[in-house]
């Protein structure tokens, strides 16, 4: 049995949550979620919607039609047991460009999405006349947005019964880096030497170099909105990083007593069982036939555009390692999904995927697959992956390791997060190095050295024990449980 297999024990049920007795208090409370049209950024907020919702508090999510029904299509949580108290507000934006993501960029970053980031300016108006046509029927209107939406909601502050909390996209050790080397502070004694380190040295590029100037200036628009928050939300779990989360709420805490809430995971804790209803993607009725821990998934998110060089060294080191594979290799969204057009077809060497197939080598996924579930699955073992905020999330609770291959943003933070905070993975690319190809023997080593070696062993099983317990936080009685809580009693107060 692998060290990460306790997860799948069909005898572990997860309890129900005992949710506080708000309901007879909570006369009528409504949240409306504000996302950025990003995918990483619809689905976290989509999923504290379920959260939210669960409780019995109506939520509204908001966005152009578009965006909304990218959400609810990928959305890990069935349609069928979608509460009813969740609202779907189709916005008018106007027109934007959807061009082609390009594998020749001069940046990883995704500034093709930048037109629907822009767009979203014309929300402000319906979103401010949605908080007001609430607020006349309800006790509060809470409006959560994502931290670069700030903008948008900024004409809920002038409303007397509604409250503004900003959510937070990324992990708590990538604010608190952000924050020291955007104010030159050194960060606290009590930061691990090596980290404290690397955020001090001018050898790690500083997040301005995993961004546009375009989208900074875009950050930077959104800044001034941000005082009219009254608390912040994480996806995030004090069980991984709590220590982060009290070092950015203590050097950001001001004079109106801002409230801190790490609600994460906010994907489902618990993945369908094969018996039970559960996609029927083709690459989860291979995993089911694979052996327990011996399957590598491959991902690098829904924004990472690879050159054709990359992809065939990936192909390559893949086949060499001898260990089974799915490989999610599909074009990054455009900035409107079903904008249509031909999208790119990324090419493998010749005769590799009939290699695989006939060899039982493993699966080539060229649309949109359940990664959650697949994850979940007691046949896969090891995770490598771009290092999305949301992909670094789903893998934790799952206990599963990494092999970290940042693209841009907050990626290289987390990924050190993952390989020297937690040590539940191995650096693929060094960050250092960020135009150079990986070659296959790097990748193929990398493979090696998480599946078959002690100290790949050694991760696995931390990540196996950070997984129960991060699955456990969710149970009543847990410590993520208890601040969704808080955040609920707050808000219904």
């Amino acid at each position: 049995m692998s060290s990460h297999q306790h997860q799948h024990d069909p005898n572990h049920v997860q309890k129900q949550p005992n949710r506080p007795k708000i309901k007879d208090v909570l006369g009528s409370v409504v949240v409306i979620m504000v996302p950025l049209p990003a995918q990483g950024h619809l689905n976290q907020l989509l999923e504290l919607a379920h959260l939210v919702a669960s409780y019995g508090v109506p939520v509204h999510y908001v966005g152009s039609a578009s965006h909304n029904r990218q959400a609810k299509l990928r959305s890990h949580v069935p349609l069928l047991s979608t509460p009813s108290n969740i609202r779907f507000h189709d916005f008018p934006t106007p027109p934007f460009l959807s061009p082609a993501p390009s594998p020749n960029s001069p940046y990883k970053f995704p500034s093709h999405l930048q037109p629907a980031f822009d767009a979203t300016v014309s929300l402000r108006g319906p979103i401010a006349s949605l908080v007001r046509s609430l607020s006349s029927g309800s006790r509060r209107v809470v409006v959560v947005h994502d931290y670069l939406m700030a903008s948008v909601v900024q004409d809920a502050a002038s409303v007397p019964n509604a409250e503004i909390y900003v959510f937070n996209t990324v992990s708590a050790l990538t604010l608190c880096w952000y924050m020291w080397e955007s104010t030159g502070m050194a960060p606290p004694p009590e930061v691990e030497l090596d980290i404290a380190e690397l955020i001090s040295s001018k050898g790690f590029p500083s997040f301005l170099h995993s961004i546009t100037d375009e989208f900074l200036k875009f950050v930077a628009s959104q800044n001034e909105f941000q005082k009219f928050s009254s608390g912040s939300i994480y996806n995030t779990c004090r069980v991984i990083e709590g220590h982060y989360v009290d070092l950015y709420a203590s050097a950001t805490a001001n004079d109106t007593a801002t409230k801190y809430w790490a609600i994460g995971p906010f994907n489902p804790v618990k993945v369908p069982e094969k018996t039970s209803r559960r996609s029927a993607h083709v690459c989860m009725e291979w995993l089911d036939k694979q052996a327990p821990s011996s399957v590598i998934y491959v991902s690098f998110g829904t924004a990472t555009v690879l050159r054709d060089e990359q992809i065939r060294e990936i192909a390559i080191g893949l086949e060499r390692s001898g260990q089974k594979f799915i490989w999610v290799l599909r074009e990054a969204d455009k900035a409107d999904i079903f904008s249509g057009g031909e999208a790119r077809k990324i090419e493998l060497p010749q005769g590799f995927e009939e290699m695989v197939e006939t060899r039982d080598l493993g699966v080539v996924v060229r649309d949109w697959a359940p990664q959650l579930e697949i994850l979940g699955h007691p046949a896969t073992c090891v995770f490598l992956s771009h290092c999305g905020w949301n992909s670094c999330m789903e893998s934790i609770s799952m206990g599963m390791p990494i092999l970290a291959w940042p693209m841009h943003s907050d990626q290289p933070r987390n990924a050190v997060l993952i390989t020297r905070v937690l040590k539940i993975g191995l650096i693929v690319k060094d960050w250092m190095n960020q135009d150079d190809v990986v070659k296959s023997s790097t990748i193929e080593g990398a493979v090696k050295a998480l599946m078959a070696s002690e100290e790949g062993e050694q991760m696995r099983k931390r990540a196996a024990e950070l997984g129960a317990a991060v699955r456990g936080s969710m149970d009543e009685g847990g410590v993520s449980r208890a601040e969704l809580d808080s955040f609920i009693s707050h808000i219904s107060r």
